[in-house]
């Protein structure tokens, strides 16, 4: 029988992206939803929507009764999972069958096979799939995870063996890093998973993260959708991913879509599925690829798979559930241009990335669609704006997607885009993503899983900006500042009617001190001209500036005497005076900021689950002081410097906002 009515289990941009495809095909939708998501855009998009609970996961979208009577209330006949939550759990397939429900994935010992990390390695070694070296088996204590790990060899991987989205993951350099981290990864385990088991493996080299798209029908037919490359992660979380990958060959991509289908066959596979892979940039004979696991569901990367190959992944998997067979074979695959895709996460990256929470003051995407040269942007999201990013979910806001004809194209476009995307409220990583696309080596394809934390050993302070980026930011500024005067002019007749706006302007931006004069259409910069076309209206927050044939997209925000500009990766605070007037700057007392080294603050919401010193206590400098606990994350808040506590404001177990001092050394 022929879905009729899906059920989506999940919440977010990916309840909001199977919707889009369920009602193209016609098939009516039905959302769930907990407290926190009332009013979300998957509530509203939806034709019926069941509540289900509180806003914590484990209240509302991790109960499968609960699922499954909303499924019964409405007369849903399936029930796609998405991404996390419910999508790799056994027991809520089997649930659902024993209902007679549908479930849009993979049959249940595909889920529980490859949802096993020590028993998929096992599989993919019986299907002639490379696995790298590591212990297969229960590790008993930390003395013999440490008897492992010298005879495997360093580094190692410690990793909880029913983990995933990067929880319950410690790499190990040396035997002491073994012996600190063990447990810490058996408690991540426990209270992430309920599984406090841990397996052991070698850590690969110069390791890029490339995987293959595999979709099978439950009639045998397994076919791949070429290889992603998601090596730009951050904390094992991945941030950009792209398609195809710029470091395989043709001959590579087909040994590894073979294996990759040999293991899906293995198991009886059908529906979408991702078969992940360590590759070792290191190695250029196309075969050091390993397998690392099976995801047996739909991946956040899904769209750069889509737009370089026209298959809706979805669709597919709505098709395979209702009994279709594929109607393309391996040979109907092809690779049409490239396609970029970044995520844009609740995440401060000049605050060493730490999550970040709270209302959407302003959320509004770039435009989508092709343009004229053909390139595309898409945007997968599911928030809105006035809408929170709240403490309880993955902090992902939206997916910026993108294609050209090429990887260039496809990246510019991406910087073009990023530049469009307004958001305020919440900190946001939309500096990052776009500063990582003007990066030389990030554009050079020569990335591996360590880019990240090697480009940018001291955290993340702004892209740099070029020359020509300045001078383009200093005239507009200046001209932002004309309009504003000119404003300031009219209003009221106050300044009478003689008094024409300044045409001389003095913008400093950084150390840089530009002299802007802007008569009529003409602009000049330092006595260069420059040909410039823009419209702002004091109050704008986004200006399209044309510079010839380039387009710069800035946003605008107006401070103390100047403005603040963001563009290509960085905000710039510009002080812009009248010409007249910028001599007796000079004159102004600079602001020097307050010592808050000898405080321990609190570096984003969340729980204080440990505090380990009391007033009167001695500290050594790298000491743990407290832990925080934070999208289901443990970070140790360790001794900037040595001292003794002077006094402590906080309590374990207290909920503390961003910011918050939690100890006071003397």
């Amino acid at each position: 029988m022929a879905i009729t009515k899906i059920l989506i289990a999940n919440r977010g941009e990916i309840a909001c992206r199977v919707m889009r495809t369920a009602k193209k095909m016609g098939i009516k939708t039905v959302a769930v939803y907990s407290d926190a998501d009332a009013r979300a855009p998957h509530v509203l998009m939806a034709d019926e929507a069941v509540h289900i609970g509180p806003p914590p996961a484990a209240q509302s979208y991790l109960l499968a009764d609960k699922i499954i009577e909303a499924c019964k209330a409405t007369g849903a006949d399936a029930v796609h999972p998405g991404y996390g939550f419910l999508s790799e759990r056994e027991s809520f397939r089997k649930a659902l069958d024993a209902e007679g429900i549908i479930f849009v994935g993979p049959p249940a010992n595909a889920i529980a096979a490859m949802g096993d990390k020590i028993e998929s390695k096992k599989l993919a070694m019986e299907a002639g799939v490379n696995v790298v070296p590591g212990f297969v088996g229960v590790i008993d204590d930390t003395e013999h995870a440490v008897r492992i790990s010298n005879e495997i060899g360093y580094p190692v991987m410690m990793k909880a063996s029913a983990g995933g989205g990067g929880k319950g993951m410690r790499l190990a350099y040396s035997e002491q890093d073994v012996r600190e981290g063990f447990e810490a990864t058996k408690r991540e385990g426990l209270n992430s998973f309920g599984d406090d088991r841990v397996f052991i493996e070698k850590f690969i080299e110069s390791p890029r993260h490339i995987e293959i798209q595999v979709l099978g029908d439950q009639h045998g037919n397994i076919v791949y959708l070429n290889e992603r490359e998601c090596s730009i992660q951050r904390r094992h979380q991945k941030v950009v991913e792209e398609a195809p990958s710029p470091f395989v060959s043709p001959e590579m991509r087909r040994k590894m879509g073979e294996q990759c289908v040999a293991l899906a066959r293995a198991v009886g596979y059908f529906s979408a599925g991702t078969v992940e892979l360590i590759v070792s940039g290191e190695d250029k004979t196309g075969d050091g690829f390993y397998f690392l696991e099976m995801n047996t569901r739909l991946q956040v990367e899904h769209p750069v798979t889509e737009e370089i190959t026209g298959v809706d992944l979805v669709e597919q998997m709505i098709r395979v559930a209702n009994g279709e067979k594929l109607s393309f074979g391996q040979d109907d695959v092809k690779i049409n241009g490239w396609s970029i895709e970044n995520r844009v996460y609740a995440e401060d990256p000049y605050r060493g990335f730490l999550p970040s929470t709270g209302r959407l003051i302003r959320y509004n995407p770039p435009e989508t669609g092709t343009d004229e040269s053909g390139a595309l942007i898409r945007v997968d999201d599911g928030v809105q704006e006035g809408g929170e990013v709240s403490i309880f979910y993955d902090p992902m806001i939206a997916k910026l997607i993108t294609w050209a004809p090429t990887r260039l194209e496809a990246i510019d476009k991406q910087i073009e885009a990023l530049d469009k995307f307004e958001i305020e409220g919440p900190g946001h990583n939309i500096d990052f993503v776009s500063a990582l696309m003007q990066h030389e080596r990030f554009r050079s394809g020569n990335i591996t899983t360590g880019f990240i934390a090697e480009e940018y050993p001291e955290g993340f302070t702004g892209a740099p900006a070029s020359a020509e980026l300045l001078q383009r930011l200093s005239a507009i500024g200046a001209f932002a500042a004309m309009a504003q005067a000119d404003r300031a002019r009219r209003i009221d007749g106050q300044l009478g009617r003689r008094l024409s706006p300044p045409t001389g302007w003095q913008v400093k931006i950084g150390d840089a001190i530009h002299d802007v004069v802007i008569d009529g259409d003409e602009v000049t910069v330092d006595g260069e001209s420059l040909d410039m076309a823009l419209e702002y209206t004091p109050g704008d927050r986004l200006i399209e500036a044309e510079f010839g044939e380039d387009a710069l997209a800035v946003r605008i925000a107006p401070v103390r005497s100047g403005f603040v500009l963001t563009a290509h990766g960085a905000s710039h605070k510009l002080r812009i005076l009248p010409a007249h007037a910028a001599p007796y700057a000079a004159h102004m007392i600079e602001k020097i900021p307050p010592d808050l080294s000898k405080y321990l603050i609190c570096p984003m919401p969340g729980l204080l689950v440990a505090l380990n010193v009391k007033e009167g206590d001695k500290v050594e400098i790298g000491q743990p002081l407290a832990v925080i606990e934070a999208m289901k994350m443990e970070n140790i808040l360790r001794a900037g410097k040595a001292g003794t506590v002077k006094s402590v404001s906080a309590a374990q177990g207290e909920s503390l906002p961003v910011d918050a001092v939690i100890l006071e050394l003397e």
